[in-house]
C-alpha cells in the first residue's frame, strides 16, 4: 500500500493560534514513515509548510505519488497539539484539493482525537484516529472495526472503536532527517541567545506528563508519561548532528531533570531548548542543564500566587520566592530563561507587575499574563462543560472571545469567531465525494 503524510500549508489568518508559525520537523510523520515502511507499505512526506508548496502544488505531489491512502494533521507538527488552531480551515482545504486522488482520506491530530464525529464531518475524511497515530496507521489496512482508536463511517453510521491511543515510546525509532530536509530548517524554535548558524531541529526524549494541570489539553492525548531509551535519544541526536543541525529544541511536554538524558546531550555538544516546571530541578541539576549547553528554557509558572497555582492543580511544592530564586539561578548557567504566566483572578496585577520587573532585573524574562483558552480535552474545559461534545470548540471558542477582549502578542488582535472561520472552507467541501471501500 502507498501512503501520503500531509502537513498542510498552514496560514492562521483570524486565528487564535498561540503557537509558533515557523515550520518545524513533523515528528509523528517521521516515527509514521518508518513504522509503515517496516510493515512494507510505500510513504511520502509532503510537508507543505517546511517547502512552501501551494495547494496546487501539494495536490500535484499526492497525484503523481497515487496513494491508497492520505493521511491530514490538524495541527501544525506534534509540538503543537498542546495548543492547536481551534479552526479546522487550512485542513479542510488540504482536504478538499486531494480528495479525489488521495484514496483513503485520514484524519490525524488533536481535533480527531478530542471531537472525533465532529473532525470526521468537518474534514469529510473516512477515517479520523483517536490520539497518537504512529501504531495506528499500519493497522488502517486491515479490518477497521478490529482496529481500536479509530472514528470511522459504517453503515451509513459514524462509529467510534476504543479511546484515544498512547505509542509505547520504548518502540519508536531513532529519526534519520535527510539533509536536505534539515538544511530547510532555518528556524532555531524558542531561541534567542544568539541568531542561527546553519539549520535548527526538533526531537522529544518523552511524551506526555504526569501532572494534570486544568489549562492543559492532555485528557484524550499524550496523557501519561513515557520516557524514551536514552540509547535511542543518543542516536537521533548524533543522525541530527550529521545532517547539519546546529542546534535542538526538545519538545518534551515536560523536560524533567534526568542526569543519564543530559549527559548524554552533553556528549554530543549540541546548543539545545526545552520547557519544564522549574519547581522541579534542583541547584544541581539546573547547574547540569547549563553545562549540558541548554540555552533556552521556558518555565510554565502560571500564576505567582499559591492560590493561583491551587486552582490551576499545578501540585507545586514550592513558594513563589524559590520559584524566583530556582528561575534567577537558571539565568546564570542558561543565556535565555522564560517564565510563563496565565492570565489568573487570583493575582494582582500590581503584584504580577513586581514580579516580573524583579525577574526583568535579574535578566530572566516574564512574559505578560496570556488569556486561558479552553482548549477541549483540558480540565478546565471538563470543569465548566463537562466532557467534549461535537460542539466543543465552538464552545470554548466563543467563551473566549466573549471573556477577553485583549489578546497575546503572539495572537491575531482580532479573532474571527471559529464558525465563520470554518464556514467559509465548508461551503467549498464537495460533500458526495466518492468513497473509499473501507466506507
Amino acid at each position: 500500500m502507498r501512503f501520503s503524510l500531509i502537513n498542510p500549508p498552514w496560514s492562521f489568518e483570524g486565528s487564535i493560534y498561540f503557537g509558533c508559525r515557523e515550520p518545524h520537523l513533523p515528528l509523528e510523520y517521521g516515527y509514521s514513515k518508518v513504522l509503515l515502511e517496516r510493515a512494507g507499505h510505500d510513504v511520502q512526506i509532503v510537508d507543505a509548510q517546511l517547502d512552501a508548496l501551494t495547494l496546487a502544488e501539494v495536490r500535484d505531489r499526492v497525484a503523481d505519488f497515487r496513494p491508497d491512502f492520505t493521511v491530514v494533521t490538524t495541527a501544525p507538527s506534534y509540538l503543537f497539539w498542546r495548543c492547536a488552531p481551534p479552526e479546522l480551515r487550512i485542513p479542510q482545504e488540504t482536504v478538499r484539493v486531494v480528495r479525489d486522488v488521495g484514496g483513503t482520506m485520514v484524519a490525524v491530530g488533536p481535533h480527531a482525537s478530542t471531537t472525533p464525529k465532529a473532525t470526521l464531518r468537518k474534514l469529510d475524511v473516512d477515517v479520523a484516529i483517536l490520539g497518537e497515530c504512529e501504531e495506528i496507521l499500519p493497522q488502517l489496512t486491515g479490518d477497521w472495526d478490529a482496529v481500536h482508536s479509530l472514528c470511522y463511517r459504517s453503515g451509513g453510521e459514524i462509529r467510534v472503536n476504543g479511546g484515544p491511543h498512547s505509542v509505547d515510546m520504548t518502540t519508536l525509532p531513532a529519526l534519520h532527517w535527510n539533509a536536505q530536509t534539515v538544511a530547510r530548517h532555518a528556524h532555531h524554535h524558542h531561541r534567542f541567545d544568539a541568531p542561527p548558524q546553519g539549520p535548527g531541529a526538533e526531537m522529544e526524549t518523552s511524551r506526555g506528563c504526569p501532572y494534570h494541570c486544568t489549562f492543559c489539553a492532555k485528557d484524550n492525548f499524550r496523557n501519561s508519561f513515557r520516557r524514551r531509551p536514552v540509547d535511542i535519544i543518543g542516536e537521533e541526536l548524533d543522525n541530527l548532528i550529521a545532517a547539519g543541525a546546529r542546534y535542538v529544541y526538545f519538545i518534551d511536554e515536560i523536560f524533567l531533570p534526568y542526569r543519564n538524558v543530559l549527559e548524554t546531550i552533553a556528549q554530543r555538544g549540541i546548543p539545545f531548548g526545552i520547557q519544564t516546571r522549574i519547581d522541579l530541578w534542583s541547584e544541581e541539576m539546573i547547574d547540569l542543564l547549563g553545562t549540558a549547553g541548554c540555552v533556552s528554557i521556558e518555565a510554565g509558572v502560571e500564576s505567582i500566587t499559591e492560590e493561583g497555582r491551587e486552582w490551576l492543580d499545578k501540585k507545586c511544592k514550592i513558594s513563589t520566592a524559590e520559584i524566583s530564586e530556582r528561575l534567577i539561578r537558571a539565568k546564570l548557567q542558561v543565556p535565555f530563561v522564560q517564565a510563563n504566566l496565565l492570565d489568573s483572578s487570583a493575582d494582582d496585577p500590581a503584584a504580577v507587575a513586581a514580579w516580573r520587573a524583579e525577574l526583568h532585573a535579574n535578566g530572566v524574562w516574564a512574559n505578560e499574563p496570556v488569556p486561558l483558552f479552553p482548549y477541549p480535552g483540558s480540565p478546565d474545559y471538563t470543569r465548566r462543560w463537562g466532557p467534549p461534545d461535537d460542539l466543543a470548540w465552538e464552545r470554548a471558542h466563543a467563551a473566549y472571545l466573549g471573556q477577553f477582549d485583549a489578546f497575546s502578542d503572539i495572537q491575531e488582535q482580532r479573532p474571527v469567531p471559529l464558525v465563520q472561520l470554518e464556514l467559509a472552507q465548508l461551503e467549498l467541501v464537495q460533500l458526495e465525494m466518492p468513497r473509499s471501500p473501507h466506507a
